[in-house]
């Protein structure tokens, strides 16, 4: 069973001065920034989302699921993934989805994890 923390803090607090509004620098942010990192890299940790974001142009989720080793609730669960993060994209025709890989968002994903690891280096 997981055990959780707990502090009497409030996020609001961390990092106030006592009786003034000036903030020093958080213990949290660090942690912050690497919990996004982390978020960031699982994201494409899993080889079956990397194979998703692949595609260059609208792909029905009938082609997808034939394109990569798992069934389509895998399928769909890859893709709600990916689109909660908003690097897809998704549009109906008719009864089927189609779903397109938003260059901009891969590419800020690419982004924010080669400046995260950068970080890691100094």
């Amino acid at each position: 069973m997981e055990k959780r923390l707990r502090t009497n803090r409030s996020s609001a607090s961390i990092g106030r001065r006592r009786g003034g509004s000036a903030r020093r620098a958080s213990p949290h942010a660090a942690n912050e920034s690497r919990n996004g990192l982390v978020v960031d890299l699982e994201i494409l940790s899993d080889p079956t989302r990397l194979a998703l974001c692949r595609a260059s142009e609208p792909v029905c989720v009938c082609e997808l699921e034939q394109a990569v080793p798992v069934k389509q609730p895998t399928v769909s669960h890859h893709l709600r993934v990916l689109r909660e993060m908003s690097l897809v994209s998704s549009e109906k025709r008719g009864q089927w989805a189609y779903y397109t890989v938003i260059p901009s968002a891969l590419a800020a994903l690419r982004q924010r994890i080669h400046d995260g690891l950068g970080t890691l280096v100094k």
